[in-house]
């Protein structure tokens, strides 16, 4: 597989909390502080920037998150999720994820994602959703 995948080749996304990634908002506990799944939604945004280039047809998806919610974070605090590539082993890629709010480290962990093609993978889909008629 031909692509620019390099170990070390960092990705970030930056967001601002508002309440629609409350826990409360998202069905994930009834804390008005940033849910789990949304800090883990921008931890993945942050991979796939990371990726930096796939070949044409291509995209990643991810497969396997590990991922540890250290502190909490308020509504209208800033948040920065870091990825890293540190593994690349053919279509696999495994990343170290980082999230800090403006007090701190708040979540950490690893991430892989696959290579695969778009067609294909949209086939899959397609032979899945044909499976329940």
């Amino acid at each position: 597989m031909n692509s620019d995948i390099t170990i070390g080749h960092e990705g970030s996304v930056e967001k601002r909390v508002d309440q629609t990634m409350t826990a409360a908002a998202v069905g994930s506990g009834a804390v008005e502080g940033l849910s789990t799944p949304s800090m883990i939604a921008l931890m993945e945004a942050a991979a796939i920037r990371a990726v930096g280039g796939v070949p044409e047809g291509h995209s990643t998806v991810g497969t396997h998150i590990d991922v540890r919610h250290l502190a909490p974070t308020p509504v209208g605090m800033m948040v920065v999720a870091k990825a890293v590539v540190c593994e690349v082993d053919g279509r696999r890629v495994v990343f170290s994820l980082t999230a800090n709010d403006e007090a701190g480290l708040i979540g950490q962990g690893t991430h892989e994602r696959y290579i695969v093609r778009l067609d294909g993978f949209a086939e899959r889909l397609r032979d899945r959703g044909e499976s329940r008629i």
